[in-house]
């Protein structure tokens, strides 16, 4: 299904840095290329040997280069030592942006699950990224995406965190397995309400489609983690984010849901506060 721009599905609402990274295949001009599409990497500088990698998924009608260029994000991850990479969805409407496959009752531009392992298993080969240490994030449909590849593959990352973006309506039966999953949303977030929104008739494309509802979206995530207690275990206020935590679920899973008081957009700190999370034993 084509969905036109003017449904700002995924405004790419960033916040940026004072200068672009430079990154497109390490320290080669344009993106690294698979049989399936493309990606771009950045390393942290200085360091040798393999690193973990977060593999960040970006919002409709944007790309990878467009993701380095988040530099208060990209740069916070490589402070961190690791290495972040930023795929490429394919083609929308016909245009130079991208969009992602995510939900499974569209029709399917590409198996998006396979081309994600295929593009970490490449970045593991080549340039020298720790294949068992990535974290899986995306905003906005990106964000949906990696739910949906949470959902369907729960071991293609260690971890996964979605920011502004989750399942969509219809949502799915049931998930594959546990994973260990961070959902950070804006509490006045427009473009993708935490109540989802229904969109796509009254703009002339031929269906109406419907964001999901988080808290839903977070209740299908407890059932995939085998939690036995529907409210959450623990909170915390750290700054502006608000933690929802769930303990009581499968062995090796983690669920957490973090609220902030802003709008469609990854809030800052949001790295930092990720990574302290994925770094948990």
């Amino acid at each position: 299904m084509a969905l036109s721009r003017s449904a700002c599905l995924v405004g790419g609402i960033f916040l940026l840095g004072a200068a672009p990274v430079l990154a497109d295949c390490l320290d080669q001009p344009g993106p690294c290329k698979i049989t399936t599409g493309e990606y771009h990497i950045v390393r942290p500088a200085g360091v040798s040997g393999d690193v973990p990698a977060v593999m960040f998924l970006h919002g409709y009608g944007s790309n990878g280069a467009e993701t380095m260029k988040n530099t208060g994000m990209v740069n916070a991850i490589l402070a961190r030592g690791y290495a972040v990479i930023a795929p490429s969805g394919r083609a929308a409407d016909g245009s130079e942006g991208k969009e992602w496959s995510f939900n499974p009752d569209w029709p399917e531009m590409r198996d998006e699950t396979v081309f994600l392992r295929a593009v970490l298993e490449d970045a593991a080969a080549k340039y020298g990224v720790e294949r068992d240490h990535i974290l899986l994030a995306g905003f906005s449909i990106g964000g949906s995406m990696t739910a949906y590849a949470a959902c369907k593959d729960p071991g293609l990352a260690r971890a996964y965190a979605p920011v502004a973006g989750n399942f969509w309506r219809p949502y799915p039966a049931s998930c594959a397995g546990p994973v260990r999953l961070l959902h950070t949303h804006g509490w006045t977030d427009s473009t993708m309400p935490l109540e989802g929104r229904a969109f796509g008739k009254e703009e002339g494309t031929h269906m109406q489609v419907s964001q999901g509802d988080v808290f839903h979206s977070m209740e299908l995530w407890r059932a995939a983690n085998g939690c036995t207690k529907m409210p959450a275990d623990g909170f915390e206020i750290a700054g502006d984010f608000w933690h929802r935590r769930w303990d009581h679920c499968a062995p090796g899973s983690a669920l957490e849901f973090v609220m902030w008081p802003g709008i469609h957009a990854i809030p800052k700190g949001w790295a930092d506060m990720a990574l302290d999370w994925f770094e948990k034993p």
